[in-house]
């Protein structure tokens, strides 16, 4: 795959805050796929994996027309009633059909999902006629092709049935194998490197001071890199020190296909993670309206993006969600994304602001929205609690309850 520019994340000129919907497509139109293809992968390894090509269905599916329900099959359509038809002895079944022809004006029993025999194209619920003494006896009309399913009627053969860049699940590897594709094409997993800063910043184990607190986005981001289905590469936790950070980088440039890092990206003193990539790299400080969130560095180190994200944990799974999920997405060969989002009535009051989008921790209840209690990045109960996010945009606005809002629930991001 072709690499990305060094100078791909670069704000012009005059750029100061950027609008959400202005950031995504501005990252948008300069990601593209980075990551290989990894051959002929069977269906069993599918799960989440990325088509690497269209897929063309070798066969029609269904391969032959069959019945749709149990009962009797004839040539239709029925139109004079009462009637009575003899029956043929024999009958079709799923995977048992019957091989001969059925004379003009008699009927066959057939089972749901078994061929329709040579001579018949229409079929009668059991329940909706009687067979007395070998004969069929019908009370009510049937158009012709009742309760038939037609060869081809779901899939024609080669048809494009999936097309590259689908994120395969388990929907769609039934279509696969509906038609008897045994492997198909995808791109390689992502390698997503997650990395944590800070001397603060203690992993989870480790003793702790009353002034340092345990590193909670490290094992948050991971998660969420799993679950979004890429490789985790640990890149650990990196104290403020220069040659510490800068190590750190090298590590994922070596074996990351995008790093992920969290806290000292703004223009601190002990900021290391934007002072290495500006000495060492290529970096651009998106300054987005949004909250929480704001600054976004977006670097390249030594060929690898690095998405750096704030070290507030609220903070930090917004941007992940909004910024780092669908970027992603494009660099390991899905298609890029918007989240879906619903509008329901709040079960809140607030005076927005105009001038920034706000992104609140938010959970449906009783069909209306409620938001988490308090709007601070830090406090991390609230991302437990929540469900999804409320969007509101840049425009100021008074919210009250029965007010509808923008919610956009967790799984729109693919979670």
């Amino acid at each position: 795959m072709k690499p990305l520019r060094n100078d791909c994340f670069a704000l012009p000129p005059g750029v100061n805050w950027t609008p959400v919907d202005e950031a995504l497509e501005r990252l948008r139109s300069r990601l593209h796929p980075v990551v290989g293809v990894e051959r002929e992968v069977p269906l069993s390894q599918l799960n989440g994996r990325i088509l690497a090509s269209d897929v063309h269905a070798p066969r029609a599916h269904p391969p032959s027309s069959n019945s749709a329900v149990d009962g009797y099959a004839f040539a239709g359509p029925l139109t004079e009633v009462p009637c009575t038809m003899p029956l043929v002895d024999g009958r079709s079944a799923a995977g048992e059909p019957y091989m001969e022809q059925v004379p003009e004006g008699h009927a066959i029993r057939i089972l749901t999902g078994a061929v329709m025999p040579a001579g018949t194209d229409t079929v009668v619920l059991e329940e909706d006629c009687e067979v007395i003494d070998g004969q069929l006896h019908l009370n009510g009309t049937l158009k012709a092709g009742a309760n038939r399913r037609k060869a081809g009627e779901d899939i024609q053969a080669q048809d494009c049935i999936l097309t590259a860049g689908t994120r395969l699940t388990p929907t769609q590897i039934s279509v696969l194998a509906s038609v008897g594709i045994e492997s198909v094409d995808v791109y390689q997993r992502l390698r997503v490197g997650v990395l944590s800063t800070g001397d603060e910043v203690k992993p989870v184990g480790s003793p702790v001071t009353d002034w340092q607190i345990y590193d909670a986005n490290r094992p948050m981001l991971s998660a969420l890199v799993t679950q979004l289905g890429y490789e985790l590469v640990d890149l650990g936790h990196a104290l403020d020190r220069a040659e510490e950070v800068k190590a750190a980088l090298e590590r994922g440039a070596e074996q990351c296909d995008l790093i992920l890092t969290s806290g000292g990206v703004s223009a601190g003193d002990e900021d290391h993670v934007s002072k290495t990539l500006k000495a060492h790299g290529e970096i651009s400080n998106w300054r987005i309206a949004i909250k929480p969130g704001r600054p976004l560095a977006l670097a390249m180190f030594k060929g690898t993006p690095v998405v750096g994200l704030p070290g507030n944990p609220v903070a930090a799974w917004v941007c992940a969600l909004r910024f780092g999920a669908p970027a992603m997405a494009l660099l390991a060969g899905a298609e890029w994304f918007e989240p879906q989002g619903y509008l329901v009535p709040a079960n809140f009051s607030k005076n927005k602001k105009p001038g920034r989008s706000e992104m609140l921790r938010a959970r449906v209840r009783d069909g209306k929205v409620e938001v988490f209690g308090s709007e601070g990045s830090g406090r991390v109960t609230g991302l437990a609690w929540s469900e999804g996010l409320v969007d509101l945009d840049e425009s100021a606005q008074q919210i009250e309850p029965g007010t509808p809002v923008q919610f956009i629930p967790y799984g729109s991001f693919g979670l």
